[in-house]
């Protein structure tokens, strides 16, 4: 079983990346399908596709590569289990000089560290992918 989900998300989709995979498929909840949202939005990954029924759902992720080169070149796990870390919105900093984006968990939503600041909202700071 796996102890961290979102990790677990995380590093599949680099792996998979540098792996050169043309997809990559993980279990299906809420949660992943909301960050894998975001991450369609900023241009991190190609496509997420629902399949399956009831029990046996699961998330196809389409990757994406830029010049033969994964678009996720490192991804960083900030918030664990063992040690959450939340932020103020005026707290929030640019990932990797703009180029990378930190994705949190706010009340309105799963948000890259940007919008978190425009809709002046803090929250927890899942990881930071670039």
């Amino acid at each position: 079983m796996v102890m961290d989900p979102i990790a677990d998300l995380i590093v599949r989709i680099k792996n998979a990346g540098d792996a050169r995979k043309a997809s990559v498929t993980v279990s299906y909840s809420k949660i992943k399908y909301a960050i894998l949202e975001v991450l369609e939005r900023e241009g991190f990954i190609k496509s997420i596709a629902k399949k399956g029924k009831k029990i046996n759902k699961y998330i196809e992720i389409g990757l994406l590569y830029e010049e033969d080169e994964p678009r996720v070149q490192g991804i960083e796990r900030i918030s664990k289990f063992s040690r959450r870390v939340y932020e103020k919105s005026k707290n929030l900093r640019k990932v990797k000089g703009g180029t990378g984006r930190a994705i949190l968990t706010t009340p309105k939503g799963i948000l890259t560290s940007d919008e978190a600041k425009k809709e002046h909202v803090g929250g927890e700071i899942l990881f930071k992918i670039w």
